[in-house]
């Protein structure tokens, strides 16, 4: 490496941000500010990962690249950062909900903050299996090891009567998971329930998602049959005629004209709803139909009003 290049990778590296993560173990930024590069410096050996330091390091065992030079040139520059010791842990709010009134903490949430404290491992031994000779109940020790040896430990169990539908087929992990959560709590010193702790977690899922969703999904029954009358059977074309003089009604108490005089009325929507069907069950095109209906009433069809639209139907229905 000679000296031009050395004064250039240099002046490089004057503008580099560097981060002591422990002792002689360093983040460099790259120029662009993008990605940084582990730098290890111990006992005057020097490495880094950058592409220009693996690449050239074997043909110059002297090579120093510009983030080395960064940690060896810092001063004052080099920034710590926080560690995990001086960082304090906080629970997320996002895994707090509440229920009726109370709150309840997420198991999501307790092993955050328990990853935040410092877990060295967590150990889960099953004390009774669920079988039919025990009523199907499971129980689970967990036992928390935090970094600096200290542990925690609680049991938790399940069985049908205190698990919902969902999990009554996963009792022995539920009652780990929920010794599990115990544990953290007493580690955590979280002083509120662990919502998975909850005899019913669907159902309170359910009731806090809230009520609109329960009434978006209930679908109204479907009104019971009408009973037919004891004379036989009613066909379509009796359907048809019923429905549009029913609904014709309605429709003319809202389209009729105080004015006109009375039968004048213009048809109801259901009442040329009803011809039209007729038609087509008849299999009478559209012209065949205008002409069906001048020949009976000696008036164009665009003239036609409620009383004629019924006398039509009526006429359509004895058709041949």
């Amino acid at each position: 490496m000679t000296v031009a290049e050395l004064s250039q990778r240099n002046t490089k590296s004057n503008d580099l941000k560097v981060f002591q993560i422990q002792p002689n173990q360093y983040f460099v930024e790259s120029s662009e500010g993008k990605i940084c590069y582990r730098v290890l410096a111990n006992n005057g050996s020097k490495v880094c990962t950058c592409g220009d330091y693996t690449s050239r390091i074997g043909k110059d065992p002297n090579f120093l690249c510009k983030h080395i030079l960064a940690v060896v040139n810092g001063n004052g520059n080099i920034h710590q950062m926080e560690s995990q010791q001086t960082r304090k842990p906080t629970l997320d709010g996002r895994w707090i909900i509440e229920i009726e009134g109370r709150e309840f903490v997420k198991y999501p949430g307790l092993l955050d903050l328990g990853h935040q404290k410092g877990i060295a491992k967590i150990l889960v031994d099953p004390l009774y299996c669920p079988t039919k000779e025990n009523g199907m109940m499971a129980i689970c020790k967990a036992t928390v090891v935090s970094l600096d040896g200290k542990t925690f430990s609680d049991i938790g169990d399940a069985n049908p009567e205190n698990c919902s539908s969902k999990v009554r087929k996963h009792l022995l992990r539920m009652a780990s998971t929920r010794a599990i959560a115990r544990a953290l709590r007493s580690y955590t010193n979280i002083g509120i329930t662990c919502f998975e702790e909850l005899a019913g977690i669907d159902d309170e899922l359910d009731n806090d998602s809230g009520r609109s969703r329960d009434k978006r999904e209930t679908k109204p029954k479907p009104a019971p049959p009408k009973e037919q009358p004891k004379g036989g059977a009613i066909t379509d074309d009796q359907k048809t005629a019923k429905e549009p003089e029913t609904s014709g009604k309605k429709a003319d108490q809202k389209t009729s004209d105080p004015q006109a005089p009375q039968g004048q009325t213009k048809p109801s929507q259901a009442q040329i709803k009803a011809i039209e069907k007729l038609a087509e069950r008849r299999g009478f095109n559209g012209e065949h139909l205008l002409k069906i209906f001048t020949d009976k009433f000696n008036k164009p069809y665009e003239d036609i009003n409620s009383e004629e639209a019924k006398d039509f139907i009526k006429h359509l229905q004895q058709a041949a």
